[in-house]
């Protein structure tokens, strides 16, 4: 089992990470958070991993914090949940605020994830909570007020990103202009993070 590395990060696309590791080049999957918070090409960068085998494939897969790996662990181990939804939905939202809808029982906010409906939500609501024990989640923002413009390249990230978790170009779009709106009026800063965040929460 390959449970973390440490290397010097060669490039970052579409939730995939490449990190040499003394010469040998890792693929690494990513969740969006970590995406967000990986380094510039050629620094240096440590993600806690998870190891996979199939039999058509040997799949990588790397969190910027061990909690994020721990409840992706969780999510696995859940029938009818893979890697590609664990992934997704830690993708569209914090990890104490995935732990919170969990702990509130909210439905609704979970059946907006890509691939997730009422039965789905449900089944990780009874089965999840069993396992998190003592976890206190916390889904409050931490975003602060700057009133700065979105940008245009913010606006296309965030586009790609939902794109990249199952929705259609068109619905992307329009989640993302929406998201943008709501903002600047909210006067948060409106970079592709919390883009993707907010598209997601009011995405029906």
């Amino acid at each position: 089992m390959i449970g973390r590395i440490t290397g010097i990060l060669l490039e970052k696309d579409n939730q995939q990470a490449l990190i040499d590791v003394h010469g040998v080049a890792y693929e690494v999957e990513v969740p969006l958070n970590t995406f967000f918070s990986l380094p510039g090409h050629g620094e240096a960068v440590t993600l806690y991993t998870h190891f996979i085998v199939r039999e058509d494939a040997q799949l990588l897969y790397g969190f910027s914090e061990e909690q994020e790996r721990t409840l992706f662990r969780i999510l696995i181990r859940i029938n009818g949940v893979g890697p590609k939804l664990a992934l997704a939905l830690l993708s569209g939202m914090e990890v104490d605020e995935f732990v919170g809808c969990i702990q509130r029982d909210d439905v609704s906010a979970l059946v907006k994830m890509p691939g997730v409906g009422k039965k789905t939500a449900e089944r990780l609501i009874i089965e999840v909570k069993d396992k998190l024990g003592d976890w206190v989640g916390s889904d409050e923002s931490s975003a602060v007020a700057s009133g700065q413009a979105t940008s245009g390249s913010s606006l296309e990230e965030a586009e790609t990103a939902l794109i990249s978790l199952g929705y259609k170009p068109q619905e992307a779009s329009k989640a993302v202009v929406a998201a943008a709106k709501i903002l600047e009026e909210s006067r948060q800063v409106a970079d592709s993070e919390n883009l993707i965040r907010t598209a997601l929460r009011n995405m029906f």
